[in-house]
């Protein structure tokens, strides 16, 4: 469903896309092959979707402010995403498919670069980064689907890394002590406080993409990183 599309991007896109390339994966992404819906319905893939910088030339991420209306993590800054469906093929189908559905983005100007190792939430969800380059950021056409999305923007990656509009609060479950950081940011006069979970996967993913690890302690919670078993 991905689209390489290089050809219409600039060296620095070409060349995160041949670095993304080439990094090692360690997990195995795919999910199990089973009978069951159960491994479906417990696992979820992000897009993050990078792109330059028109003017100033700098690494920028989409990102969502989801609707106040939904029933879970309304009004939260997220990546789009969402739960896979039967019908996907795959993880990178999941992420495409849903950042369609909900900000209008055409999987075929998104080429997939590199699929990072998944994360796992509290509740047992597994959550599969994906990450996608969009070379021409004039094609893309924001639609935001209203029952899903309240606004739809845009923020550095490198932030992610600097120590800079950026707190963090310590939490403990099942005796491990860690940290969920919160960055706050603005765009086009809003407010948006970017946090948890998806704090955490732009942390990583600013930290592979910039091959340096975040000027602050990031201290993950251990749960994010367990091992997943397919057998």
């Amino acid at each position: 469903m991905d689209s390489d599309n290089s050809g219409f991007g600039s060296e620095t896109l070409k060349t995160l896309a041949q670095q993304l390339g080439l990094h090692d994966q360690k997990q195995n992404h795919e999910i199990p092959k089973t009978s069951s819906t159960s491994s479906t319905n417990k696992r979820a893939a992000v897009l993050v979707c990078i792109f330059q910088e028109e003017v100033a030339g700098d690494l920028r991420v989409i990102l969502t402010k989801r609707s106040s209306t939904l029933s879970s993590h309304s009004g939260e800054v997220a990546l789009p995403g969402g739960k896979r469906e039967e019908s996907d093929v795959d993880d990178v189908e999941t992420a495409l498919r849903e950042a369609q559905e909900e900000i209008g983005l055409d999987p075929s100007l998104v080429h997939v670069v590199t699929i990072l190792d998944p994360v796992f939430t509290k509740n047992g969800i597994t959550v599969v980064p994906v990450i996608g380059i969009l070379y021409d950021k004039k094609a893309f056409v924001p639609a935001p689907n209203a029952l899903e999305v309240e606004a739809i923007f845009d923020a550095p990656l490198e932030m992610f890394l600097k120590d800079e509009n950026r707190r963090a609060e310590e939490k403990e479950w099942m005796g491990d002590k860690y940290l969920l950081h919160f960055f706050d940011y603005q765009a086009d006069g809003n407010k948006y406080l970017i946090w948890a979970l998806t704090a955490g996967i732009l942390i990583n993913a600013a930290s592979i993409v910039y091959q340096q690890p975040p000027a602050f302690a990031e201290r993950r919670p251990k749960f994010w990183t367990r091992v997943v078993n397919n057998k």
